[in-house]
């Protein structure tokens, strides 16, 4: 030997793919085209209460369209790995899922602070598409503004400046004058934090204080005195649930408010149980929502009828949204292409002038239907018509909530138009 050649999974998966394609040609196609498999990959926080649920919505979506003959004719095979909601996790996970998966579409992830590094650092430089559930950062908006996404990221969640909005409209409809911050000291807590104050003080409230947390620390101690010392009337938590029971656990302990607004990433049993639901009667949340439209009614009723119960935790409608229209463009973009091609199909596939399609795997075998022929489709989704805009953003209604005995409870919903008119009065 001369030389060695690098092993390279997506040329292994290539020649596969090729193989498969000639014995289909040689045995009438038929079994062979149902052995064939095509790998995506998910970095989702599996690891945690309120993680499970999404991998899981992401996995019913997969196993819908797989139920309908998959994509091009191959089953899909989800590869799932556990971010911890940590971005040097979540990195690594995505690595392993290009490198040795040779994947070219990633869902995930769930927290900005774990999708930003795996965007600029994993799925850009290798030409993976990533559409993600659940990362709101406006940072996202101006990295595709400046061309740096190139043209591979998607969310199916509005971006943090919904929630920022609605958590401000809230503390003025609580007639709350002054609200501290706490917020995560990471891509989406720091841009959500910096929006709250900016739309908290728009409406003529005071911001008495605006703390970051970090992760892992033993204590918040010094942190909530500092959020105390302007004697806020409410506090406004922009925190996961590690840190957000130890903050609000050493926040009451030292005699602060029980006025609280949280945003939706405090929508957790977890919080709850380990915070005590008695010390939460004047917590208010608030998060995007589904609209009041019959493919969100559908959702919501097969959901419940796989899991035994109704998609109430965050993210679940987004997750399986992003799923579907993945392996839509997928379908669309058609066998072996690249993540750039796939990403190039969404428009396609959630096109206003389409043919319209539900969101299971009835939906799914129309869409092949249309797509072979030449056509575009819309997406119904589980949260509505999605439509991207060049960011590949999207915009939602909003809803407020509380904690109750019997779990989340809606107390408004807000729809788009009031969401964007709120908006535009506050800009």
């Amino acid at each position: 030997m001369t030389g060695s050649k690098t092993f390279s999974p997506r040329l292994t998966r290539a020649s596969l793919m090729l193989g498969v394609t000639f014995i289909a040609a040689s045995l009438g196609g038929a079994a062979a085209a149902q052995s064939c498999t095509t790998k995506i990959g998910a970095v989702l926080p599996t690891s945690v209460d309120w993680g499970k649920p999404i991998a899981a919505t992401a996995q019913f979506a997969v196993d819908q369209i797989n139920e309908a003959g998959g994509v091009n004719g191959c089953q899909i095979e989800m590869v799932l790995r556990d971010s911890q909601v940590d971005p040097k996790v979540g990195v690594d996970a995505a690595k392993a899922l290009v490198d040795l998966d040779g994947i070219d579409v990633l869902l995930g992830a769930v927290s900005s602070g774990v999708s930003m590094p795996i965007l600029t650092s994993v799925t850009v430089p290798s030409g993976v598409m990533q559409m993600s559930c659940c990362s709101s950062s406006t940072v996202f908006t101006g990295l595709a503004e400046e061309g740096k996404t190139e043209g591979l990221w998607f969310r199916t969640f509005a971006t943090s400046g919904v929630q920022a909005a609605m958590g401000a409209k809230l503390a003025a409809d609580q007639g709350y004058k002054s609200v501290a911050v706490l917020y995560k000291n990471d891509d989406w807590g720091q841009d959500i934090g910096k929006l709250v104050a900016e739309d908290l003080a728009a409406l003529g409230i005071e911001v008495t204080g605006s703390v970051a947390l970090n992760d892992g620390q033993p204590s918040y101690r010094a942190e909530v005195t500092e959020a105390l010392r302007g004697k806020p009337e409410a506090i406004y938590l922009a925190l996961y649930p590690k840190e957000g029971i130890a903050a609000v656990r050493e926040w009451i302990s030292l005699g602060g408010t029980q006025n609280m607004i949280v945003a939706n990433s405090l929508k957790s049993e977890e919080f709850v149980e380990n915070v005590g639901l008695q010390f939460l009667g004047n917590t208010l949340g608030t998060d995007t929502a589904s609209p009041r439209a019959a493919s969100a009614d559908a959702f919501v009723a097969s959901y419940t009828e796989k899991f035994g119960s109704a998609p109430t935790g965050p993210g679940l409608a987004n997750s399986y949204d992003a799923a579907m229209i993945a392996l839509l463009a997928m379908q669309a973009a058609g066998e072996g292409a690249s993540g750039a091609e796939i990403a190039a199909q969404i428009g396609r596939v959630t096109n206003p002038e389409g043919t319209p399609i539900t969101a299971d795997g009835a939906g799914f075998t129309a869409a092949v239907e249309v797509l072979a022929g030449g056509g575009d489709v819309f997406y119904q989704g589980a949260t509505g018509n999605v439509q991207f805009d060049a960011n590949g953003d999207v915009s939602a209604p909003a809803v407020i909530w509380s904690f109750s005995e019997e779990g989340i409870t809606e107390e408004e919903y807000v729809s788009l138009d009031d969401v964007n008119a709120f908006m535009a009065d506050l800009n």
